[in-house]
C-alpha cells in the first residue's frame, strides 16, 4: 500500500477523492458526495470554482514564486484587501494558521521586550486550538494536541472561555501580562459561542490594562459567521488579526494582520518566511474575496446557517440525548450526550461529508456556494443520522 510511505498522523476515511464542483466531491470508484467541511472550513467557494482555478493558472503560468527578498505585486492587493476588510494596518503573509497564530505570539513577546517586561503573559483560554507548532499547541487548551510534547512553550496563562471576569482576575494574579488571545467562537472546542457582549468586554479589558487584543479567526474569518470578520458582530476590532483557512479557497496561505503598534513590531530580521505571500497563492487569495464580494456570499452564509439552525431545531430540538445545537453563519455544532465519532463514518456511507470535535459536538462547515436544497439535504442526513444513533444508545442503556 503506498499509504505505508506517509507518516501516521491521520485517521482517514477509506476514499480517494478525485474530482470537486461547488459542493460536491467525487472518490476514485465514482461515488458522490455532500462536503458540509470544505476541507475544514477551507474551501468555501466549494471545489474547482472557475474563478480560483483561473487566476492559479493564469498565475502559475507567469510566476509561482519569488523570495520576499523581492516586492511582490499580489501580496500588496492582498494585504491592501485584507487590512481594510479587517479593519487593520499591516499585514504579514505566511502558509497556514499555525504560522498566522506563531507570528502573534511572537509580536505580543516582542512587543512586551521593547516594553522591559522580561517574563510576558499572553491570557489563552480552556478548550481553545491555536495550532500545532510548539508554541501554538501550547497556547491550545488540548490535552490531546500536546501531550507527548513536552516541556511546553511557558507564559500562557489559562482561563474558561466566555468568562471576562477570570482574566481580571488572572490580571490581579500574574504580573507582566501583554496580550489576550482568543478565538471569537471555539472551532474545535465544540463549536462554543459566547454570549453576546463577550469581544467588547475584551476589548474594554485590553484597553483599560494596555494589552494586545489578538483574535484568532483562522476559522471564523472571511465570512464564516455572516460578517467578513466574527469581531464585527460586536462592532470591535483586535489589534492582531489572524486569517487563513477559507482566504485562498484551499491554496495554502495565513496572514497577521495588526494595527498601531503591534503593526509596527516587527522589522527586517526579526522574523520571515521562504513561501509565505507568493505570487500563486496571493493570486488565489486575490481571486477567493473578489467572488465572495462579487456574489453576496459573506451575507449568503449567514442565511443559510439561520435556515440550518432553524431546520435543526426542528428535527432534533426536543430529542432527548441533544444537549445544544448552537452556531453562527455556516459554522455549526451539534452537541450528543453520547462521545460520537463514529457518526463520522455513518454520515459519510450516507453520501456526507462532516466531522466531530471535542469528542461529542457533530461539526458542519459547508461551503458558502450551497443551495437550498443542498443545505435541507444536511440537515436531513444529520438528523436521521443522529437519531438512528441516539436511538441505538438508548437500547444499549
Amino acid at each position: 500500500m503506498r499509504d505505508q510511505a506517509l507518516m501516521n498522523t491521520y485517521n482517514r476515511l477509506p476514499a480517494t477523492m478525485v474530482r470537486g464542483e461547488g459542493a460536491r466531491l467525487w472518490d476514485d470508484q465514482g461515488r458522490e458526495y455532500l462536503d458540509a467541511l470544505a476541507g475544514i472550513a477551507v474551501c468555501a467557494l466549494g471545489h474547482a470554482h472557475p474563478a480560483v482555478t483561473e487566476a492559479v493558472s493564469r498565475q502559475a503560468a507567469e510566476l509561482v514564486h519569488v523570495s520576499n527578498n523581492f516586492r511582490i505585486a499580489n501580496q500588496e492587493a492582498l494585504g491592501e484587501r485584507l487590512t481594510h476588510l479587517v479593519g487593520g494596518e499591516r499585514a504579514f503573509f505566511c502558509n497556514s494558521g499555525g504560522e498566522a497564530n506563531e507570528t502573534a505570539l511572537k509580536i505580543a513577546r516582542r512587543h512586551a521586550h521593547e516594553r522591559g517586561i522580561e517574563n510576558p503573559g499572553i491570557v489563552v483560554t480552556e478548550g481553545a486550538f491555536h495550532g500545532r507548532t510548539l508554541a501554538t499547541l501550547s497556547a491550545s487548551g488540548s490535552r490531546k494536541v500536546q501531550a507527548g510534547f513536552e516541556p511546553l512553550v511557558q507564559g500562557f496563562v489559562r482561563v474558561p472561555f466566555g468568562d471576562a471576569a477570570a482574566i481580571e482576575r488572572a490580571a490581579a494574579n500574574r504580573p507582566g501580562i501583554v496580550a489576550l488571545l482568543v478565538e471569537p467562537i471555539q472551532g474545535e472546542g465544540g463549536i462554543r459561542v459566547p454570549d453576546a457582549g463577550y469581544l467588547r468586554q475584551l476589548r474594554e479589558i485590553c484597553d483599560r490594562h494596555g494589552w494586545l487584543l489578538m483574535l484568532d479567526e483562522i476559522q471564523t474569518g472571511v465570512g464564516r459567521t455572516g460578517r467578513w470578520f466574527a469581531q464585527h458582530h460586536e462592532d470591535i476590532t483586535a489589534d492582531v488579526t489572524t486569517v487563513a483557512k477559507a482566504l485562498a479557497n484551499g491554496v495554502p496561505i495565513g496572514a497577521c494582520v495588526a494595527r498601531g503598534d503591534a503593526a509596527r513590531t516587527l522589522v527586517p530580521g526579526s522574523h520571515g518566511t521562504t513561501f509565505g505571500g507568493n505570487p500563486l497563492a496571493t493570486a488565489a487569495g486575490l481571486a477567493t474575496l473578489d467572488v465572495i464580494e462579487r456574489d453576496g456570499l459573506v451575507e449568503r452564509a449567514g442565511v443559510l446557517g439561520e435556515r440550518m439552525l432553524a431546520g435543526f431545531r426542528e428535527s432534533l430540538g426536543s430529542t432527548p440525548g441533544v444537549r445544544a445545537i448552537r452556531g453562527r453563519g455556516l459554522m455549526l455544532g451539534i452537541e450528543l450526550g453520547h462521545d460520537c465519532g463514529e457518526l463520522i463514518r455513518r454520515a459519510f456511507d450516507a453520501g456526507l461529508l462532516l466531522n466531530v470535535t471535542a469528542g461529542r459536538t457533530i461539526r458542519l462547515l459547508p461551503p458558502f456556494v450551497l443551495d437550498d436544497a443542498q443545505a435541507d439535504r444536511i440537515v436531513e442526513i444529520v438528523s436521521g443520522v443522529v437519531h438512528q444513533f441516539l436511538a441505538e444508545q438508548e437500547q444499549a442503556s
